[in-house]
């Protein structure tokens, strides 16, 4: 039968999920060159396309550490006043047609920056100076800037080249070398601060210029290499370079509907009874968290990854969706961690075998302690990949004491996220696998209850569960949700058990207590009617939850009490089929369905007098044929397929249940079993 949603409720709800995805995803365009060291540069000549620092590699800084040799970067307050003041100053001198000539070099070397002749720089030319303007500091290469004896040299070659051939004593008449002074001021105090935050050790080790050549085609890629490559890739990360703003949100925005697209027929082609319920929004919810926390975590850097506890996603879903979900909407929630984090797929990789790895193994060791069990194997699972991925240099080699501390950490993490799971059963009105374990448990007060006060109920509703489970399992449906259904379908029958034939041998004294003795056949019904009134009233009050409380509700549906409703017939009265009506909801999901069938066959079949293969098969063909006549299969969404194949199962288990056994044949020598007895009394 073809599942109902509403399609309005469904779009909206992808349309946040893709516009959240979308703000959440880098604005800079992403190095889109792959390299490894080692091996070659596939592609061609890459130039840089803009200055950056060149970044020390994790084993310098650790070195340098170490070795105790610091190397302070200086620190500079970029004066505003003294450039806007020297060139007022140069445009009022009155060099008529040299002013031009004069305030462009002029403003161009005092932007750049002018320190005294006497200020000391980092020896090395590609030392790096912090200079702060506007209040923003910023790293800058010291051989950019200016002393003063080589500004004024600067602004000699430059006027001189504009065609003054004395522009030396032009210049020295006019003052405008005076004009050329220190607008960098030295902050020592700063410079001091900034270096013992940081450790007193640079990040950095040099200056790479605008339109140097990074590295050549099938050029082997060496560490330095790799280390300018990484530094480049920093800074353009650093400053979010874009070609057109709109333009990349453009791409992120289709990027992000791709990603909600894939995660739609995830369900829809697994479970797409998913879109009618609250179950979606929690898939939804699992999905945001990931992909945005991905997305996050990627401008941290790619060892961040080691850290985030994505197994959790997993464990999510498996705590309310059977595997046949769980693997492929697990799949695209990892999709961002793939697209956007460096070494994208191999983590992609590790995390998606762990999660499943994680899932399999919560279902032995959920309880207490023994979710440390489900870190370990995670945390088992994740080293052994990473190592793997190592062995074949898809990942960069470090320090394994630190990658094992940082997996190790993930693991416990998703111990520590596991509860979660009960807020989200709050959130979304949903009941977890362990929750539905923790009903079945027969040892219960409530169960214990409907055991001493309706003993032949409690026997029935374990019936009911051990055929129901055989059937689910058939139809690929959820047995321990149909388990727990069938154990309290009928805990209603506790308030007036003697009403129930299954009880009466057990709670009544003669024949003359039978509790119908007596009574017209509405009031017999009504009666009977009742328990699924009083079930719902004690499910509510028990706090069970709504998914167990629409099994009371729909488990006779619409039906009629038949029995009486016949007996009232034969007495020739006039009789009103309401009276005899469950007030019910007719069942919607397989697994109610599989219910109402159960327990009709479960309390039909003991009138059976013979159960043969074929008695068996027309007896549950009888049954369900009557159900589909009545009208109360039409609001479910079992399929004709799944309908016959649930036939058949019942078909399968009610023999079983009643299979025969042969007569075991009596020993009629009596005297001789009590010699042997004997004998063995006196060797004792």
């Amino acid at each position: 039968m073809k599942v109902r949603f509403n399609i309005v409720k469904v779009i909206i709800s992808f349309s946040v999920v893709v516009l959240a995805v979308a703000f959440a995803m880098p604005r800079s365009q992403r190095f889109s060159y792959e390299y490894k060291i080692g091996y070659e540069w596939e592609y061609e000549d890459f130039y840089s396309d803009l200055s950056f620092p060149l970044l020390k590699s994790s084993e310098q800084l650790r070195d340098e550490i170490l070795s105790g040799q610091p190397s302070p970067i200086p620190y500079f307050r970029y004066d505003e006043d003294v450039t806007n003041n020297a060139l007022r100053s140069a445009a009022s001198a009155g060099l008529s047609e040299m002013t031009q000539a004069v305030l462009a070099s002029l403003q161009k070397i005092m932007e750049k920056g002018v320190v005294a002749d006497d200020q000391a720089l980092p020896s090395d030319e590609t030392g790096i100076v912090y200079i702060q303007k506007n209040k923003r500091a910023q790293k800058s290469p010291s051989a950019e800037l200016w002393t003063q004896s080589r500004a004024r040299s600067r602004l000699l070659a430059d006027i001189m080249a504009a065609g003054c051939t004395n522009a030396d004593s032009l210049l020295r008449s006019s003052k405008i070398y005076d004009l050329i002074v220190p607008n960098l001021v030295y902050d020592k105090q700063t410079t001091e601060l900034v270096n013992s935050a940081s450790g007193n050790i640079s990040p950095t080790s040099g200056y790479v210029s605008n339109g140097t050549l990074l590295v050549r085609h099938g050029e082997i890629v060496t560490p330095e290499t790799a280390q300018t490559l990484d530094s480049y890739k920093a800074e353009k990360q650093s400053r979010g370079y874009l070609d057109s703003g709109a333009l990349v949100f453009l791409g992120n925005l289709i990027l992000s509907i791709a990603l909600a697209v894939l995660l739609y027929f995830a369900i829809y082609y697994t479970n797409p009874t998913v879109f009618t319920d609250s179950r979606f929004y929690h898939i939804l919810t699992v999905f945001l968290l990931t992909a945005v926390g991905t997305l996050l975590a990627v401008r941290q850097g790619s060892r961040v990854f080691l850290y985030v506890p994505y197994t959790l996603a997993a464990l999510y879903l498996q705590a309310f969706f059977k595997e046949t979900l769980i693997v492929p909407v697990y799949s695209v929630c990892l999709l961002p961690l793939m697209l956007f984090a460096g070494n994208g797929a191999c983590y992609y990789l590790m995390y998606l075998v762990a999660g499943i790895a994680a899932t399999c193994a919560i279902k032995h060791f959920a309880k207490g302690w023994m979710q440390f069990i489900v870190a370990i194997i995670t945390f088992a699972v994740l080293s052994v990949v990473y190592a793997a991925l190592l062995a074949l240099h898809f990942m960069e080699s470090g320090e394994w004491s630190y990658v094992l501390v940082r997996l190790l950490a993930a693991s416990l993490l998703t111990v520590a996220g596991y509860p979660l799971i009960y807020l989200f059963e709050k959130m979304f009105n949903l009941v977890s696998n362990s929750r539905l374990r923790e009903l079945c448990d027969t040892s219960n007060s409530l169960l214990r209850q409907l055991e001493q006060k309706a003993p032949g109920t409690f026997q029935h509703s374990l019936q009911v569960m051990n055929m129901a489970d055989a059937a689910a399992r058939a139809i690929d449906a959820n047995p321990l949700l149909v388990r727990a259904g069938a154990l309290y379908h009928d805990i209603g029958k506790m308030r007036n058990p003697q009403c129930f034939v299954e009880n009466e041998s057990l709670l009544s004294k003669n024949e003359a207590d039978k509790y119908h003795f007596g009574l017209t056949p509405e009031q017999s019904a009504h009666d009977i009617i009742k328990h699924t009134i009083d079930g719902e009233e004690l499910a509510r009050k028990e706090r069970l939850p709504g998914i167990i409380i629409d099994f009371i509700r729909t488990h006779h549906g619409t039906s009629t009490v038949s029995y009486f409703y016949n007996k009232a017939l034969n007495s020739g009265s006039e009789v009103d089929i309401e009276q005899f009506r469950y007030p019910g909801v007719k069942p919607a999901t397989r697994e109610q369905v599989i219910l109402m069938l159960c327990d009709t066959i479960e309390a039909a079949s003991r009138s059976l007098q013979t159960h043969t293969p074929e008695s068996c098969a027309a007896f549950v063909d009888k049954i369900v044929k009557g159900k589909l006549e009545e009208g109360q299969l039409d609001a479910s969404e079992i399929s004709i397929k799944e309908l016959e194949e649930l036939k058949e199962a019942l078909k399968t288990y009610l023999l079983q249940m009643h299979h025969e056994r042969i007569a075991y044949p009596e020993n009629r020598n009596k005297k001789q079993i009590k010699k042997n007895y004997e004998r063995r009394t006196e060797k004792n």
